[in-house]
């Protein structure tokens, strides 16, 4: 497993639009065999930034998902909306074990 965590920092006056775009591009993305968990969470002391909490199933479903069409609506809608760069972090899973992805959410 394959957690990426990716952080968007959003012009006040598009946060709602960038939370209903992100919204969308997570539930598309959660159809993608490749994709185990997908979460929009949004700041509570500033809700102009937001992380996109992405699991995948091993290293390739990234790629996968980055040529899909949803994905690409949402990387195009998004970017003039941000205050600056997203930024990411990637990370292994150490718990819970991997099989037990399969159940999350089921």
């Amino acid at each position: 497993m394959l957690i990426v965590h990716v952080f968007a920092h959003v012009k006040p006056e598009h946060v709602e639009a960038f939370r209903r775009a992100s919204i969308e591009n997570a539930r598309a993305s959660l159809k993608e065999p490749g994709i185990a968990r997908f979460d929009v969470v949004q700041q509570l002391d500033d809700p102009t930034r937001f992380a996109l909490l992405e699991v995948y199933r091993a290293e390739e479903d990234t790629a996968r998902h980055k040529a899909t069409e949803h994905y690409a609506r949402w990387r195009d809608a998004v970017e003039p909306m941000l205050a600056e760069p997203r930024s990411r972090e990637r990370y292994r899973n150490l718990w819970p074990e991997d099989a037990s992805w399969e159940t999350v959410g089921a």
